[in-house]
């Protein structure tokens, strides 16, 4: 049976209004965690955001918090090297995780950041959902699969966040969401809603914000 993910709706005035004022507050960084037992203690809710490098995910979160340099954007794909964890006041957490499929560091390192974010994604208790970021112009890859696979394996439910709609036209656009229609058949850990953003022009974020206030209420 075939599962429609169509893109989420705009959230009502007062779901809009409380995900802008869960933003609004601090948005503080803690820390960059290289190791399991680095991890703050999971006492509170917890996001985060995954996606190849260069997929616009530090961008995205500097949209989405409304701080230009909360998280370093580089034209330099695969910067991010640590588990970059940021405190929404004392209510949750939103986690940066280093982006893959490119890194522009030894072999070594790579395998080993990759490792620990294997082993967060599967581990990681008060991890209410993970963002699974897609470029509009690329649609899922491969490389994206094997992230999702260990998801699915793992029991975490993810959502997928396009990013990057304002560079393609509604045609291209139409034709990225029916691919990832199509290819998050194969992955039961998938939530049925898709979310289309712009970091650059501010489209859908409010949609983001008002699903993440929703996510990290206890």
């Amino acid at each position: 049976m075939k599962v429609a993910f169509p893109p989420a709706p705009a959230p009502s005035p007062e779901a809009a209004e409380s995900g802008r004022l869960l933003f609004a507050g601090p948005v503080d960084f803690i820390k960059g965690v290289v190791a399991m037992e680095g991890l703050p203690d999971p006492d509170r809710p917890e996001i985060c955001f995954a996606g190849r490098s260069n997929v616009g995910k530090s961008s995205l979160i500097n949209a989405l918090t409304g701080r230009k340099g909360i998280a370093r954007a580089s034209n330099t794909p695969g910067r991010t090297q640590e588990l970059n964890f940021f405190a929404l006041g004392d209510r949750a957490y939103l986690v940066d995780l280093p982006g893959y499929g490119f890194a522009k560091a030894p072999v070594a390192v790579v395998a080993k950041w990759q490792a620990l974010q294997k082993r967060y994604l599967a581990g990681r208790p008060n991890l209410r959902r993970v963002f699974a970021l897609i470029d509009a112009r690329h649609g899922i890859k491969p490389v994206d699969h094997e992230t999702m696979t260990l998801l699915d394996r793992s029991a975490v439910p993810f959502q997928v966040v396009v990013t990057k709609a304002d560079k393609i036209g509604p045609g291209a656009l139409e034709r990225t969401l029916a691919q990832i229609e199509a290819e998050l058949q194969k992955h039961p850990a998938a939530f049925p809603e898709l979310i289309v953003t712009s970091a650059e022009k501010g489209h859908g974020i409010e949609t983001l914000r008002a699903v993440i206030d929703v996510l990290t209420r206890d």
